[in-house]
Order: C-alpha cells, then sequence, then structure tokens
C-alpha cells in the first residue's frame, strides 16, 4: 500500500488514494503507532464520488471513523491537485458531514492554501457539567461533528490532558466530543488547544477551530463577517463566519513524505 504523509498545521493524516480496507480500524491503529507505525493523528482514504469531484473517509489513531476534519480536508484538496488527479482550483469534496466546497491557492503549479466553505455551525446554549465535584461550563457547537468549547484565562494551565479525556466520555455527548480551551487574546485573535474526540491531544483541529470561533461569537468575544485568526499548537487558521453562522477557514496543507507498507 502506497500511502501519502501530509498534515496541516501539524494535524497529520497518511493519506490514501483507492477504497477503504475491510481491515481500516486495524491498519489505522497499527500505521498511526507514533513509535512502532508511521506515526499520524489518522488516515484518509480519497476516492471518486458519485455526488462531488471527490470522497474523504476520515479514520483516527483508535480505529473509529471521524464524520469531518478542516485540516484533513485541505490536505484531499493538495493531494489531488498536485498528483494530477485534478486540475480544477475549485473543488467540492463529499463526507459523512456533506458536501464541502474547496478553494485552493497555486503557486508555482502547487496548492499552498486552502479556503473551505465549512457550512453552518450550530451553536447551542452554555452548558454546565459537574465533573469530578467541579462545576465546568463549556459552549456545545456543531460543525458537521461534535466539539464542547470551554473559555479558559490562560491557555497555558488549561486542563487539556485530564478534563479533555474525561469531556470526550461524558454522558452529556453519548457520541463523544472534541474539547477546545480558548484563550481570548483579543476580538480578532484566539489562543486554542485541543483534545480531539478519538485521536486525544492534536497540533490543530480545523473543525475545532471553526467551533471555537463560533462560540467566541456567540458569547460576545468575536464579530461576525471579519477575519478571526485562530493560533494552535501547530500554526494559524483564519476563520470568518457570517451572519447566519456560515463558516469559512483559510489554511495552509502541506506533505512531508511518501510511504510503502507490504502490510
Amino acid at each position: 500500500m502506497h500511502f501519502t504523509k501530509m498534515h496541516g498545521l501539524g494535524n497529520d493524516y497518511l493519506y490514501v488514494y483507492g477504497e477503504v480496507p475491510e481491515n481500516i480500524a486495524e491498519l489505522s491503529i497499527k500505521l498511526s503507532e507514533r513509535h512502532f507505525g508511521a506515526g499520524s493523528d489518522g488516515m484518509i482514504y480519497i476516492s471518486p464520488s458519485d455526488i462531488a469531484d471527490f470522497k474523504m473517509r476520515i479514520f483516527n489513531a483508535d480505529g473509529s471513523e471521524a464524520k469531518m476534519c478542516g485540516n484533513g480536508i485541505r490536505c484531499v484538496g493538495k493531494y489531488v491537485y498536485d498528483k494530477g488527479y485534478t486540475d480544477k482550483k475549485k473543488l467540492t469534496i463529499e463526507t459523512l458531514s456533506g458536501i464541502k466546497t474547496l478553494d485552493l491557492q497555486v503557486v508555482g503549479g502547487k496548492v499552498k492554501t486552502v479556503a473551505v466553505d465549512m457550512g453552518k455551525a450550530e451553536v447551542s446554549e452554555n452548558m454546565t457539567l459537574s465533573i469530578d465535584g467541579d462545576e465546568v461550563i463549556c459552549t456545545p457547537v456543531s460543525v458537521g461533528n461534535p466539539h464542547a468549547v470551554i473559555f479558559v484565562s490562560n491557555i497555558d494551565d488549561a486542563p487539556l490532558m485530564t478534563l479533555g479525556p474525561k469531556m470526550e466520555h461524558n454522558p452529556a455527548f453519548p457520541d463523544g466530543v472534541n474539547n477546545e480551551f480558548i484563550e481570548v487574546v483579543d476580538s480578532h485573535t484566539l489562543r486554542m488547544r485541543v483534545w480531539e474526540r478519538g485521536s486525544g491531544v492534536t497540533m490543530a483541529c480545523g473543525t475545532g477551530a471553526c467551533a471555537s470561533t463560533a462560540a467566541a461569537i456567540k458569547n460576545g468575544y468575536c464579530s461576525f463577517d471579519e477575519d478571526i485568526s485562530v493560533i494552535l499548537d501547530g500554526g494559524t487558521l483564519k476563520i470568518r463566519i457570517s451572519q447566519d453562522y456560515s463558516v469559512t477557514m483559510t489554511g495552509p496543507a502541506e506533505m512531508i513524505y511518501e510511504g510503502e507498507t507490504t502490510e
């Protein structure tokens, strides 16, 4: 099997063009392992689609399937363009959370950045949970997958490793949840760290950045129709949200290396 390791702001996946094998859960667990595998946050399979230009399926490092990955879909755009599967700079991609539209910025014949129409964010009222005797206030947001956004005064003190897994498996979120911790730097800048459902701590989460910006607007920290910089461990994404909560995400996509496995 040939794969390409790519990343969007350090959120790295192994990309394969072809049909998903029956043993995908086992394969994703094995190849994603940081010490004995190729090392990644999971695997993404790309294939032709009957309803869009291409289809993507995302499998986490624990073998579970994800509905959507913002950093991953940008890399899909770069993959299919740079490898010659398409010459289109505006693409539609079929995902489990619907069809997404990509606008590719090409420099020197290669995709440099990708803007993604992420659809509409669904922001719920703030929720108060009791976890280990403490009250935790979060803003639930869906951008095709579930998020729980928590605002903190200092991102360096955020309980990412302790609260993250407890939020992921909290009964309030029966299908699990991605957990974002946000420090509001100013009205145009957010600092974010994330515990991703099925993968744990990652360098970046594109859907999480979209959800966090939507939550920041809902809570009065940011405004509609303005570019918001979301600073993640792996770099910065630009998020813009319109009055109806339609989301556009812009960020880089990069190849790391090509690989082969016979197993």
